[in-house]
């Protein structure tokens, strides 16, 4: 475990960067570039271990218990984001999917001082959740070594809760505390130890897989589309309808009028066009097939 924070490999600096002040602006831009396209290759090696915390946390979902990502820092901001966007895109429950940052709501925009260094903080932030068995705690960390999210992950073990870690280091110290351990490692900043960068975007694009495809295997997505989306606003209403058209090639006319019958919910809509079926049947498939379309189908 590397827990001297000299030591890790996000702190480093990059050769490539060393005259990063004297740098044409082009060039830092081109650099930048080349740098973030690592991103994606420090991935591939953790599908394996990304696609186990995915069916960790689909069974959690199945039980009826919620993914709660606990962060510091930018870590904390991109696990509030990713459960804030469930919401719209999946028409989940606010309680299902939810970000906890070190220091609270204030430590979004505003760095909350000795918040992440805290042993005891991410206990008692999953104490006032009502932390059960049956929930699953995401622990972020880009260093790996953040004492907030390791007393959080300690806490969830303890309680028995799913665990699983995402490091931006390899060998971290979450990771010994996680059914599910995720390192990747996009190697040092352009801008030395400044993990908002790669690292920030490699943690972002983890949390991207892990919400969208439990959604994906809970029954919040017909073939590739958003059919729990909550038509909130007329952006929303609109991508609804056309949802309905694309999900049963009816014309958009129809797809409104089927919206409206189903009193603007898409899965409903779908059910009754592809089914041949009135709103109280769908709904009733529906039901009987947990929110399934194609099992109620």
């Amino acid at each position: 475990m590397k827990t001297d924070i000299n030591q890790l490999t996000t702190e480093s600096r990059n050769p490539a960067s060393a005259h990063l002040d004297d740098m044409a602006t082009a060039d830092i831009v081109t650099l930048m570039n080349q740098e973030d396209a690592k991103v994606s290759q420090s991935i591939q090696s953790q599908i394996p271990a990304i696609a186990q915390a995915v069916d960790r946390i689909v069974t959690v979902f199945k039980a009826g218990g919620r993914l709660i990502y606990m962060g510091a820092g930018t870590s904390g901001r991109l696990g509030v984001l990713d459960a804030a966007e469930c919401v719209p895109t999946f028409g989940t429950d606010p309680a299902m999917v939810r970000g906890i940052i070190a220091g609270g709501d204030q430590a979004m925009t505003v760095a909350v001082e000795g918040a992440e260094d805290s042993l005891t903080l991410g206990e008692q932030d999953l104490t006032a959740l009502h932390l059960t068995e049956h929930d699953a705690v995401v622990g972020l960390a880009a260093s790996g070594r953040t004492p907030y999210v390791i007393g959080a992950l300690k806490y969830a073990n303890q309680v028995g809760a799913t665990t699983i870690s995402l490091a931006c280091n390899e060998q971290a110290v979450i990771s010994e505390l996680a059914d599910v351990a995720i390192e990747v490692a996009p190697g040092p900043e352009v801008l030395s130890g400044s993990t908002r960068l790669k690292a920030g975007t490699a943690e972002k694009m983890v949390l991207n897989m892990l919400s969208t495809i439990a959604m994906v295997k809970i029954g919040k997505v017909y073939h590739n589309l958003m059919i729990d989306v909550k038509p909130t606003n007329e952006k929303l209403v609109i991508r609804a309808k056309h949802i309905i058209e694309l999900a049963t090639g009816v014309d958009a006319v129809t797809a409104a009028s089927l919206f409206d019958a189903a009193n603007q919910d898409v899965k409903t809509a779908i059910v009754m066009a592809l089914a041949d079926v009135d709103v109280t049947t769908a709904q009733q498939r529906l039901q009987q097939a947990d929110g399934v379309v194609r099992d109620a189908l």
